[in-house]
């Protein structure tokens, strides 16, 4: 792993955390169809890549759930109907801390990762909390327990 200390705290950088094999669907793969793709590797997106359409999307466990609890039909869904178009893109050079604030300001939990043009990989919370977690190990610190109240 790329790690540095900048001020006492690692520093781990999206490359490091990133899965590198995305799962890439195209538009008309139904929402089942994707589900099944996702559910199988134990991932939470998919990338949207349509030959006809210019740019990338991305389709979600929570866009599919959305979905299904508005009662729409999986079988008859696609991907296109679904996925998210207007996307925030990473750098594999970006800090683990900038890839949260970006999660958090955009309110989503995944990041398609972008280097020279092309989808690198994608970066999850869960991978950051993974990374974090690793990071944590290798500086022999522990997370504090949170305060209760009584």
């Amino acid at each position: 792993m790329h790690k540095r200390r900048s001020q006492g705290v690692l520093v781990v950088k999206i490359r490091d955390g990133m899965s590198h094999l995305v799962l890439t669907i195209g538009p008309t793969h139904t929402l089942r169809q994707a589900a099944r793709m996702m559910s199988a590797r134990r991932i939470g997106a998919a990338v949207v890549i349509d030959p006809e359409h210019a740019g990338i999307g991305i389709l979600t466990e929570r866009d599919i759930l959305d979905s299904v609890a508005a009662g729409e039909d999986p079988d008859a869904e696609l991907a296109a109907q679904h996925r998210t178009e207007d996307l925030t893109f990473a750098s594999p050079d970006w800090t683990l801390e900038e890839a949260a604030a970006a999660m958090v300001k955009g309110g989503f939990r995944h990041l398609v990762v972008v280097e020279d043009h092309d989808v690198a990989g994608l970066l999850s919370m869960r991978d950051i909390v993974r990374s974090w977690t690793s990071a944590e190990a290798v500086q022999g610190t522990s997370p504090q327990p949170a305060a209760t109240s009584a």
